[in-house]
């Protein structure tokens, strides 16, 4: 089976699309950035030079420094399909990426886009 084309896109071709589609909906290019630092670990900085650096998006979640393991608590539909039931695993990273900044733009409020860590029972 063949690779999407999604993932030898460069991220920074598609950063702005987050931007503008939070931005349409009276959210901030900053609240977008936090979304991202905060699923993939990235600071601000390493950010900036992912996109400066025009990396794929194979490269963007491969390198990222800590993948949030509270990303996993992310549910729902993006593109017709459901993100907790996507196999692939980077195509699943690049959903839980869309489906936050969908949140975002449906006006959810930051700390429930930012879900918290889950907790043990016991």
């Amino acid at each position: 089976m063949a690779e999407h084309r999604i993932y030898g896109m460069s991220f920074a071709s598609v950063y702005p699309h987050y931007v503008t589609k939070a931005e349409r909906k009276g959210r901030t290019r900053a609240e977008v950035d936090e979304i991202i630092r905060w699923l993939t670990g990235y600071s601000q900085t390493e950010l900036e030079g992912r996109i400066a650096g025009r990396v794929d998006f194979r490269a963007f979640f491969a390198d990222a420094p800590a993948m949030n393991p509270a990303r996993e608590q992310i549910k729902g539909v993006v593109c017709g399909v459901r993100v907790e039931n996507i196999e692939e695993p980077l195509m699943r990273e690049i959903r839980y990426l869309d489906k936050l900044i969908d949140e975002l733009a449906k006006g959810r409020a930051m700390e429930k886009i930012l879900r918290p860590p889950a907790s043990g029972n016991g």
